[in-house]
């Protein structure tokens, strides 16, 4: 069983993140389990290899199973996932713009979807065919990078200054002004607004918000013995209850409600959250 990120090689970290294998196995083998899955900067190719997984968004109470291969958007809102005893899912997740320039759609036109990927890369079914012959998790990286790199070689759009700006307020955990960012661009910043929304899928005042919010969250998992006014602090909250407002807002719950939830999840009845709420804080900078 597994739950970790991956690095991709250095020549493709400009447009992916990281890869990313899920693998749960249950002993009881008709039992549905629930994630919930606050907001986080980034948009996702699911492989679901093994299994099954099925969404409902929180917000409109819709139900629907991810496809073998699904396009998941920038999300603006929790999601809970409910999925099998038995799962093998192999994720690409892209980098903030990445997805414009690979496939030239606007951004926004996946935000808040989880979408059938075939309709927007073809042939990833043959991807899909090759993972499943996959037999060492090393092999799934190897076919997932060989995927990416086929993409990367013949992409549609040109990169843009904005690229880098939109990863440097990833890196700064959301605390980098509008201002800041249209002059790293080198665009005034209405054009900056209207440039991000595009490549990014969101403004970048609501990006902003959910890197510092899934900053905190991240960090909350790794430390719980850190109280809240630490953390919004740490994370340039006004304070403990501008940090509750942005929970209730992304999650519905208040703090303390949507972590005791967070325990339920499969990958801590597992036993694999720990090693992966360490390394996730690990690439978080603390500004202390």
């Amino acid at each position: 069983m597994l739950l970790q990120d991956f690095l991709p090689g250095l020549t493709l970290r400009e447009f992916v993140q990281c890869y990313r294998i899920v693998h749960f196995e249950f002993d009881k083998p008709n039992e549905n389990f629930i994630k919930a899955y606050p907001p986080k900067p980034e948009v996702c190719l699911h492989f679901t290899l093994r299994g099954y997984i099925k969404n409902e968004l929180a917000d409109d109470g819709t139900h629907g199973f991810l496809f073998p291969v699904t396009l998941a958007g920038q999300q603006t809102g929790v999601t809970y996932r409910y999925n099998s005893s038995s799962l093998l899912n192999v994720q690409i997740v892209f980098q903030p713009s990445a997805l414009f320039r690979l496939t030239g759609i606007p951004a926004f036109a996946f935000t808040n979807q989880y979408l059938d990927a075939q309709h927007v890369f073809p042939h990833i079914r043959l991807v899909w065919e090759e993972l499943q012959q996959a037999a060492t998790y090393h092999q799934l990286l190897s076919i997932a990078e060989r995927f990416v790199i086929s993409l990367v070689n013949d992409p549609t759009k040109e990169p843009h200054p904005l690229d880098a700006a939109a990863n440097w307020m990833i890196k700064k955990g959301g605390n980098v002004s509008r201002d800041q960012m249209a002059k790293a661009s080198c665009i005034c910043t209405k054009q900056f607004e209207r440039k991000f929304y595009e490549r990014a899928g969101v403004h970048p005042k609501i990006y902003a918000r959910i890197i510092r919010f899934n900053t905190a969250f991240n960090t909350k998992n790794a430390n719980p013995g850190w109280d809240w006014l630490r953390i919004a602090i740490a994370y340039h909250y006004c304070d403990y209850q501008h940090l509750v407002k942005d929970y209730k807002g992304f999650t519905g719950l208040h703090p303390r409600a949507f972590h005791l939830l967070e325990k339920s999840a499969p990958e801590c009845k597992l036993g694999l959250d720990q090693p992966l709420y360490r390394d996730r804080f690990k690439s978080t900078s603390v500004p202390y």
